[in-house]
């Protein structure tokens, strides 16, 4: 409430009414979108981008209810001094209606002055002001003396600090600090305030304006929270998507171009795979493809995939991986060592499913025994056409406990090309339309140079598609005597 001491300075003349009623319109207007805004934010208290969204709207909500509750004690024009014209029945009615009843009887009460006179000791409290610290309006107000009574006390000294810097430095009052109201809540006040002067230059009476800022502030504080636990959400997937690529690279063979295991002899094996990540680059899955020489001259081929994505399945995927590595080398068949795959997944701490075909292959008589979990079937093209091999009995890894794997057995021509794939290689296709995809690409294995030229025909055809998960692809061709 500005001192009738002032009396050098001009009266303040208020706005034209039109453009009040057209700037209240306005923010009742872009509250109501701000709302809409709000309740089309994703309501999921396990989503930070959400939380946050929400926050923030509940944030410009807040602003925008007190911008609307000034503009209309702007349309109402100056009150006089008396306390009861401040908690008028018809200063409460100017307030929007959007915020609800209880936000519109509360709007003006965030609001208050007061002037304290040292020449007379006279303190002057508007209606709002009792309202904001919950003080009995039949009872005296506080002088400045008294006021710190009802200051929280960590911040008793910061208004002592505002408050002399004002009577005896002449400085404007500006900053916030917290009250305790009678009934123990606590709210967050912003007070403003000059000194006023006498005609010789000393400090009259001072005037401040206090605004109850507790919701803005607490908003803020949501906004904040949630900003930040956005960030560390973020950060976190960072650094799991880092983690989980770099598990991958270093377990995946980095093969470019052809590879031929180091023994050769007959029948060797051109080799070439591929991996194609999914169109979100944030999903690093358990997708894998392998191949090893084994100390018996035989070739070790495996594509699988585990269901998830991060570093948990990256990690349980090279788990897995070396385990089956090692059950190779030591000479397990494909069947058997698909059956101690599924106990190490059904032992899992972390439970999970997934599938895989095992293949080990015999250069000397070019004997391809495989088995499979729940997964696609390798394909073979020869002269030109190509086919799934018909697949032996065996259920996803992860399952069920106890579960057993059958074999089977191919014998393969010098020529033939094998393809393992893992799901999601054709996306948004079913396993038979996939196969049947793939397929059709045998015209074009039949005139590839190598295995490479293979894989580079199915990343042209496939590897720019929409992809909702990773895949692998790995190809052998078989080597002439």
């Amino acid at each position: 409430m500005p001192s009738p001491l002032f009396a050098d300075r001009p009266a303040a003349q208020p706005p034209e009414r039109g453009t009040v009623d057209a700037l209240i319109s306005q923010t009742r207007r872009l509250r109501g979108g701000v709302d809409a805004v709000r309740r089309d934010s994703p309501d999921d208290e396990l989503d930070p981008q959400g939380r946050w969204q929400r926050a923030l709207c509940q944030l410009a909500m807040h602003q925008l209810d007190d911008l609307d509750g000034h503009l209309g004690q702007l349309r109402q024009g100056l009150p006089d001094d008396s306390p009861e014209a401040f908690g008028s029945a018809d200063a409460e009615a100017t307030v929007s209606p959007v915020a609800g009843v209880e936000s519109q009887r509360s709007l003006l009460s965030r609001v208050g002055s007061a002037e304290w006179n040292l020449l007379t000791d006279e303190v002057t409290w508007s209606g709002e002001l009792y309202q904001i610290f919950g003080w009995e309006q039949t009872k005296q107000p506080l002088t400045l003396d008294e006021l710190p009574a009802l200051v929280h006390e960590d911040d008793q000294r910061l208004l002592t600090t505002m408050v002399t810097d004002c009577l005896i430095d002449g400085r404007p009052i500006d900053g916030e600090f917290r009250i305790v109201r009678p009934d123990g809540s606590v709210r967050t006040v912003h007070m403003m305030g000059e000194p006023v002067l006498d005609a010789n230059g000393m400090t009259a009476s001072m005037w401040a304006v206090l605004r109850d800022v507790s919701e803005l502030r607490r908003s803020r504080i949501a906004v904040r929270e949630t900003g930040e636990s956005l960030q560390r959400q973020q950060h976190i997937a960072q650094t799991e998507h880092r983690v989980a690529v770099e598990f991958q690279e270093a377990v995946l063979p980095p093969w470019r171009g052809s590879l031929r295991p180091p023994h050769g002899g007959p029948g060797a094996l051109d080799l070439a795979a591929h991996y194609l990540p999914s169109s979100t680059s944030a999903l690093i899955g358990g997708d894998w493809y392998d191949a090893m020489q084994l100390p018996d001259g035989d070739t070790l081929l495996s594509v699988g995939d585990l269901t998830g994505h991060g570093v948990a399945v990256t990690s349980e995927m090279a788990m897995l991986l070396g385990a089956l590595r090692g059950m190779a080398v030591a000479g397990a068949q494909p069947g058997p060592l698909l059956g101690w795959l599924n106990q190490m997944v059904d032992a899992s701490v972390q439970p999970a499913l997934g599938s895989a075909v095992c293949c080990r292959y015999n250069p000397a008589n070019r004997t391809l025994t495989w088995a499979q979990a729940g997964h696609p079937a390798p394909l073979l093209f020869r002269d030109g056409t190509g086919r799934a091999l018909t697949p032996p009995d065996g259920v996803l890894l992860g399952a069920t406990s106890g579960a057993s794997y059958e074999q089977a057995e191919e014998t393969l021509e010098s020529g033939d090309l094998l393809l393992l794939h893992t799901d999601g290689l054709v996306p948004g296709r079913d396993s038979a339309m996939a196969t049947d995809r793939l397929l059709d690409l045998a015209p074009r294995f039949a005139e590839a140079r190598g295995a490479q030229d293979c894989v580079r025909t199915v990343v042209e055809e496939f590897g720019q598609a929409e992809r909702g998960d990773d895949a692998c692809v790995l190809v052998a061709r078989i080597g002439a005597n």
